[in-house]
C-alpha cells in the first residue's frame, strides 16, 4: 500500500503545480514556464517517492513497465488506483484555488489546464495530430523512462534525465494538445472542466496507454534493452 500511496502522492505534486501553473500563471511564464512547471515537478516527485514506488505518477508510464516485465499486473493495477485518484484529488484543490480568486472564475469558460484539440483549442490542431502528438510522445517519454532506469544506466540519474524529456515535450506539445502522455493528468481536470473536456478525455486516456504499450514492447523484445 506504501507504493501505491506513494503514486497517489507524487501525481497530486505533478497535477497541482503543472496544470496549476497553466491556470494560475498561464499568462504571465508562457509555454516555456508551464513546461518548465511540470518537468520540474516531476523531478521532485521523482527524487522524493522514486525510492518508495518509482515514481511512475502516470498509467501509460505504469502500463509499460509491466509489458516490459517489469511489474505485476496487481502492483500495475494499485499504481492505477493511486495515479487516478491523485490527479483528481490534485484537480480539486486546484478547482478550489481558483474559484477563490476576486471576481470570480469560471471553469466552464477559462478551463483546469485540460487538454484537447480542435477549433477553440490552443492552436485549433486536429483529431489526427493530436493522436499522432500524444502516441509518438509518450512512446518516447516511456523509452527514456525505461532505458534511463535499468539496471546499466547511470545511477541517481534518471529523475533528471525524464525530467528534462517531460520539459522538452511540453514545449513542443502544449499548443497542439496541451500534452498529457498521462491518462491520469487528463482525467483529473476533465472531470471538474466538464463539457468538451470530458467528451475529448478518451483519447487522452486510449492513446498514450497505446504509446506505453509500444515502448514496453521494444524493452520486452530486448530491441532497447542494454
Amino acid at each position: 500500500m506504501k507504493k501505491y500511496f506513494a503514486e497517489l502522492v507524487g501525481t497530486f505534486i505533478l497535477v497541482l503545480f503543472g496544470c496549476g501553473t497553466a491556470v494560475v500563471a498561464g499568462d504571465k511564464v508562457g509555454i516555456l514556464g508551464i513546461a518548465f512547471a511540470f518537468g520540474l515537478s516531476l523531478i521532485g516527485a521523482a527524487y522524493g517517492i522514486g525510492p518508495i514506488s518509482g515514481c511512475h505518477i502516470n498509467p501509460a508510464v505504469s502500463l509499460g513497465v509491466f509489458v516490459a516485465g517489469r511489474m505485476t499486473v496487481k502492483d500495475m493495477l494499485g499504481y492505477w488506483v493511486g495515479q487516478f485518484l491523485g490527479g483528481i484529488l490534485a484537480a480539486g484543490v486546484l478547482y478550489a484555488i481558483a474559484t477563490g480568486v476576486g471576481g470570480g472564475y469560471n471553469v466552464a469558460v477559462s478551463g483546469l489546464g485540460q487538454d484537447g484539440w480542435g477549433a477553440g483549442y490552443q492552436g485549433g490542431y486536429s483529431v489526427t495530430s493530436a493522436i499522432l502528438f500524444e502516441f509518438v510522445a509518450t512512446l518516447i517519454f516511456v523509452i527514456v523512462i525505461l532505458g534511463s532506469t535499468q539496471k546499466s544506466a547511470p545511477a541517481g540519474f534518471a529523475g533528471l534525465a525524464i525530467g528534462i524529456t517531460l520539459v522538452v515535450i511540453h514545449i513542443f506539445g502544449i499548443h497542439i494538445t496541451g500534452v498529457s502522455v498521462n491518462p491520469a493528468r487528463s482525467l483529473g481536470p476533465a472531470l471538474f472542466a466538464g463539457g468538451k473536456a470530458m467528451e475529448q478525455v478518451w483519447l487522452f486516456l486510449l492513446v498514450p496507454s497505446l504509446g506505453g504499450i509500444a515502448a514496453g514492447l521494444l524493452f520486452r523484445t530486448k530491441a532497447l534493452e542494454a
